[in-house]
């Protein structure tokens, strides 16, 4: 019996089919969304009625307590009326009614983001990043945590990030690369100590592929580790390649364990040549690269990508500070390590 015969109206359901799946999706997110802004609008209103019988009546904490009590009796079985709820929504509602931009963010978010954010930020300005952001990328709680604990906010919006981007890019497209891109990665979640080997650096970050799209922000798509690109006889490999969807173009990035080099931009802005020429497909914007590294001079880097003609940035990454003292003395120096990587990789 020969292979199934494909029909036109089996390719034509299958569409139907995807089709379908994608408006139901987007059906159920659009609702989750709906109901997230009305759940927040419920709870800046509760918390807004607390505020002011508090202020007017002189309310105290026995009555919230009877309120909840009161509350939970009439919608049993419905979670978010505990006392300290209350108190949240009340503190929810005052920390926030000066800043009219901020109440339109927050019903773009989860009630516990909101409650993470309103705990762990002070700062307005870094509030309205981490709001934005988590309705922008839709961090999880625990996603959420780790850019406040690792200050995302002071990497990507404080910093002066170094590229060329304005010089080798169409101006719309300069700003949307200056966005996606940060000053440094915070990469302690890949449990390396320096003194770094790169390969193992490039190793784990494969491993942990999906913190480090995290890190890198919304957008990112993994491509594959040591892409080859060949030009006539030679093979050249680069450390990892993304596609961003938002800026529709390859992104190269090339991992350097120790401080910047300025024959770094020269050797990536050869990558992105053959990039542009071999992989990148027609429709899709010129390729960026961006050279990660443990350490970096700002006026070297800046000389370094004068007169480069293809889009570059470089930024520095951290890793953990201090090992485990459960692991001091049980790890391979840096040297044997790298030894063993390369055993593995003849293998």
């Amino acid at each position: 019996m020969g292979p199934k015969r494909i029909t036109s109206r089996t390719t034509s359901y299958g569409d139907l089919l995807q089709t379908i799946k994608a408006r139901i999706q987007e059906s159920r997110i659009l609702s989750y969304r709906a109901v997230n802004k009305e759940l927040i609008k419920l709870y800046w209103n509760i918390g807004h009625e607390i505020a002011s019988r508090q202020e007017r009546e002189g309310w105290g904490k026995s009555v919230v307590e009877r309120l909840s009590q009161d509350l939970r009796k009439e919608f049993y079985g419905t979670s978010g009326y505990s006392s300290q709820n209350l108190w949240y929504m009340r503190q929810f509602y005052l920390e926030y009614k000066e800043y009219p931009k901020l109440q339109r963010v927050v019903g773009e978010i989860p009630w516990g983001q909101n409650l993470l954010i309103m705990s762990k930020v002070k700062d307005i300005s870094a509030r309205e990043y981490y709001l934005s952001m988590t309705a922008k990328t839709g961090w999880s709680r625990s996603a959420l945590l780790h850019q406040i604990k690792t200050n995302a906010y002071q990497r990507h919006g404080l910093t002066v990030k170094q590229h060329n981007f304005q010089n080798t890019l169409p101006i719309s497209i300069a700003e949307q690369a200056d966005e996606a891109m940060k000053d440094v990665y915070a990469l302690d979640f890949l449990g390396i100590t320096s003194p770094v080997v790169e390969r193992e650096l490039e190793r784990r970050m494969v491993n942990h592929i999906r913190d480090v799209i995290l890190e890198f922000g919304q957008g990112f798509t993994f491509i594959g580790n040591q892409y080859p690109v060949k030009l006539e006889n030679e093979e050249y490999f680069i450390d990892l390649l993304f596609y961003h969807r938002k800026l529709k173009c390859l992104v190269a990035i090339e991992l350097k364990a120790g401080k910047f080099k300025p024959e770094y931009a020269g050797k990536m802005n050869f990558y992105l040549n053959l990039l542009n020429d071999f992989v990148r497909e027609p429709d899709e914007n010129p390729s960026i690269g961006i050279i990660l590294c443990g350490d970096r001079s700002r006026m070297e880097v800046e000389y370094a990508l004068q007169g480069i003609s293809k889009p570059i940035g470089v930024a520095e990454y951290t890793v953990t500070r201090k090992l485990p003292s459960e692991l001091v003395g049980k790890l391979p120096k840096p040297k044997e390590l790298e030894r063993q990587i390369i055993r593995e990789i003849r293998e």
